[in-house]
C-alpha cells in the first residue's frame, strides 16, 4: 500500500530514503525514529476507483466458519494444538495482537513502553520492515523474546530473481533470519496485486505466475540455508489494482505447501467495514491457513470501526493475528493510524486488547 523505505546504518538508529509509492498507508523499513517514506497520496483516487470497483464483490463475501474452541497455546515455534501457522503457530481460538509502531518522537523501545503502560500487555508480534539488498539487521534486542518478529521484506522485480543473480543477497537474508534463533513470520513482496510496488505484477509484465516462481525460488533457498524459524507469510492488499482477470489475487498464490499463513492489507479509507475489507480473502483462504490481517488501521470514525473490528474477528475464528499499522509519521499524509489520538478509540482498542479473544 503506501510507501517504502531504504535503510542503512543500525537498527534503531538508520537513516531512510524513500524508494517507492503506493495507494495505501503501508510500509516503512526498519527504524521507528526515521521519518517514514514519501506517501503515495496522488494515487489515492486510483485507489478510490479500484476500491469502488472491488466493493460490491467484496460485500457479497462472507466468512461463516463456526467458532473454534478457546487455548492459550503460545504462538511459539512447534507450540500450539493448532498445527497450523509453521514456526508461528496460529494459538486455538485465540488472537496475536501486535503493532508496527513507528511513533512521533519515540524510538522502538520507547514505544513499545508507551503501548505496554496503556494495554498492560506486550506486543504478541512487532512488524518490521527490511528493504531488499540494504541493510538487514542480524538481531533485535527490542522485541521481546515473548514476541514474534514479523519481517515485511521488500521484493523486487521478478527477471533478477529467476534469473539467479539475486541469489546471494536471498542467501544472505535467509542466514541472518535463521541466526536470530527466534520465530519469524516473513512477510515477501506484499501487495502483489496492487500496481505500487516494483514487485507488482501490474509492473512485471502482468505476470502473476512469475510472482510464484519468484516466492517458490525464494523459499528453496531459505531451506537450503536451513532458516527454519521462518513462516511464510503471503499477504496480498484486500483488493486488485488494475481490478481486471489476469490480477485476480488467486493467481498469486504458491501453493499450500509454500505458505504458513495467509496476511491481508486493508484499511477503511472509504469508510469500507472489517467485512468488506477482509471477508473475501478470509473466505477464500480461511479453511486452509490461519489469517492474519498484516496491516490494517482506522483512518476514520476510529472508535467506531475499531469495535466493529473487534466484533468482526469475534466472529471469524479463521484469524489469528491482527497486526496494527501504528504510526503517526507517515510522510506525504495526513492520516494519523494511532489508535490513541482521543480517548473513545483508545478505550476502545483497550477493550479489544483485552477481551479473551485477543489473550493469544
Amino acid at each position: 500500500m503506501l510507501t517504502l523505505l531504504a535503510l542503512t546504518g543500525a537498527a534503531g538508529c538508520g537513516t531512510a530514503t524513500a524508494t517507492s509509492a503506493a495507494t495505501q498507508p503501508s510500509t516503512v523499513a526498519g527504524t521507528p525514529t526515521a521519518a517514514p517514506s514519501t506517501a503515495a497520496t496522488a494515487r489515492l483516487g486510483s485507489a478510490a476507483t479500484a476500491t469502488s470497483a472491488a466493493t460490491s464483490a467484496s460485500a457479497s463475501a462472507s466468512a461463516s466458519a463456526s467458532k473454534a474452541a478457546p487455548s492459550s497455546a503460545p504462538a511459539t515455534a512447534g507450540a500450539g494444538p493448532s498445527g497450523r501457522g509453521g514456526p508461528v503457530q496460529a494459538p486455538t481460538g485465540k488472537v496475536l495482537l501486535g503493532s508496527y509502531l513507528a511513533l512521533g518522537g519515540k524510538n522502538l523501545k520507547q514505544s513499545l513502553s508507551l503501548r505496554r503502560g496503556q494495554l498492560d500487555r506486550e506486543q504478541r508480534i512487532v512488524h518490521r520492515f527490511y528493504p531488499w539488498n540494504g541493510y538487514v539487521p542480524t538481531s533485535e534486542p527490542d522485541v521481546a523474546k515473548s514476541s514474534t518478529l514479523m519481517v515485511s521484506w521488500h521484493g523486487a522485480p521478478y527477471a533478477g530473481i529467476l534469473n539467479g543473480g539475486s541469489n546471494t543477497n536471498i542467501r544472505s537474508v535467509a542466514r541472518k533470519l535463521k541466526n536470530m534463533k527466534r520465530p519469524i513470520l516473513l512477510r515477501w513482496g506484499w501487495e502483489m496485486n496492487g500496481d505500487w510496488f516494483e514487485w507488482g505484477g501490474a509492473q512485471n509484465g502482468q505476470s502473476p505466475a512469475n510472482y510464484v516462481k519468484a516466492w517458490k525460488r525464494l523459499h528453496r533457498i531459505f531451506a537450503e540455508q536451513g532458516a527454519d524459524n521462518v513462516a511464510w507469510v503471503w499477504s496480498p492488499n484486500w483488493n486488485s489494482s488494475p481490478n481486471v482477470s489476469w490480477n485476480k489475487v488467486q493467481n498469486y498464490y504458491p501453493g499450500d505447501e509454500y505458505v504458513d499463513w495467509v496476511g491481508i492489507s486493508g484499511y477503511n479509507f472509504y469508510n469500507e467495514t472489517p467485512s468488506t475489507l477482509f471477508n473475501p480473502i478470509t473466505s477464500r483462504y480461511g479453511s486452509r491457513k490461519p489469517i492474519i490481517l498484516s496491516e490494517t488501521a482506522a483512518v476514520k470514525n476510529k472508535a467506531k470501526w475499531i469495535k466493529q473490528l473487534h466484533t468482526w474477528v469475534e466472529k471469524t475464528p479463521a484469524v489469528g493475528a491482527v497486526v496494527w499499522f501504528d504510526t503517526d509519521i507517515q510522510q506525504g499524509t495526513d492520516h494519523n493510524f494511532r489508535f490513541d489520538t482521543d480517548t473513545a478509540a483508545l478505550s476502545a482498542y483497550r477493550t479489544m486488547a483485552r477481551s479473551s479473544r485477543f489473550t493469544g
